[in-house]
């Protein structure tokens, strides 16, 4: 059931950036023949007056289909409200309509989110917790002892404490001494121990010992007002997107170190899933974060994305004509080849890496 969940909350989204396409073209009498979500074989289909409603076997994508280029359409070529007869901010407006609608749809969850199961946040407790250790010969943490679930109290007798900091404090302190042993203060269940741990040194520099680490602590719940919510979840909307390019800033900046760190829709559903089962109500917040990524990815001005073909009408804009359909052809069609290759990569990786068959998981090592 929590996969399902996840897969629900992917497709609620994909439903909802095509909307934003389809309503933008027929609030401005556009004609648009298909709505599809979902890839590949049709599932099931209804023909209304103009446009062909279908869901599909693949529910991880969905598309708006355009008479322009139809051959079966009988609409002639001239008429001036299909999409390529009409002006270029009309088409701009339906290109971008659905990153909007992402945008605007996951500002909304916030406020439902705030005014129904309320904001988590975290009731902090001495220590940092270790999620998960890397089970491997060579991970230091397993090697010293370290097992998933215990708690860092100290390190080399200055305690972390009960706060945001503790993690930071921990962090820095494993990588900035690669090589040099570390005395932890370890709590497991009742019992206070001490381990030693020597932090091995990574490709960059730093010391890192194979273990995933949160804040300690637990989550508490606050519901706000409906006028509070609306400023709330403007103020957290405004940070997400904000972080959001951020992180996309650091993976062009520094593609080699922070490549790894992608994610296709296979691990995108595993995490998904993971929150499902560990508490529902953050699905919320996976929803947010998943919407403005997918607003974000789509606006950059990549071929076969929304980006891109906001790029052509920028460049139409410009010169008073379009590029030649030859040349816009191949660029979106290398551009589209490179964007299954780049899924395909990512779905056979995650699936791997899933399934056990990646003997070195990719963890968050400090």
């Amino acid at each position: 059931m929590s996969v399902l969940a996840a897969i629900a909350v992917l497709g609620i989204l994909i439903v909802v950036h095509e909307l934003g396409h389809f309503l933008a073209a027929r609030l401005q009498h556009i004609h648009v023949n298909r709505f599809s979500i979902g890839f590949g074989p049709i599932l099931w289909k209804y023909q209304g007056p103009e446009t062909e409603y279908a869901i599909r076997a693949f529910p991880l994508g969905g598309f708006v289909g355009f008479p322009d280029d139809d051959p079966e359409s009988n609409i002639p070529p001239n008429d001036p409200n299909l999409l390529r007869n009409r002006p270029v901010l009309d088409r701009a407006i339906v290109i971008s309509a659905g990153v909007i609608a992402n945008l605007v749809f996951a500002y909304f969850l916030l406020v439902v989110q705030l005014t129904t199961v309320g904001a988590a946040s975290l009731n902090y407790l001495p220590g940092v917790k270790v999620p998960e250790v890397a089970a491997e010969v060579s991970s230091a943490a397993f090697q010293a002892g370290i097992r998933s679930g215990d708690i860092v109290l100290s390190v080399d007798g200055k305690e972390l404490g009960a706060s945001g900091e503790a993690i930071k404090l921990l962090v820095a302190a494993i990588q900035d001494h690669p090589k040099q042993p570390l005395a932890l203060e370890i709590q497991r269940a009742e019992q206070k121990f001490v381990v030693t741990v020597t932090p091995e040194l990574s490709p960059d520099g730093k010391g890192k010992i194979g273990v995933q680490l949160a804040s300690n602590g637990t989550v508490v719940r606050q519901r706000a007002g409906i006028v509070e919510a609306f400023s709330k979840a403007a103020t957290e909307f405004e940070r997400i997107v904000v972080l959001t390019f951020q992180g996309f800033g650091q993976l062009v900046s520094n593609f080699s170190q922070t490549a790894e760190k992608l994610s296709g829709p296979v691990a995108i559903v595993a995490i998904g899933a993971g929150i499902a089962r560990s508490d529902a109500a953050n699905l919320f917040q996976f929803a947010v974060l998943i919407s403005i990524n997918l607003a974000v990815i789509n606006i950059l001005p990549l071929p076969a994305l929304d980006g891109g073909q906001l790029a052509f009408l920028l460049i139409e804009g410009l010169r008073g004509k379009p590029l030649p359909n030859r040349i816009q052809e191949n660029v979106m069609q290398t551009g589209l080849v490179l964007l299954l290759g780049l899924g395909i990569f990512l779905i056979v990786r995650d699936t791997a890496n899933l399934a056990g068959f990646d003997l070195v998981r990719t963890l968050r090592q400090q």
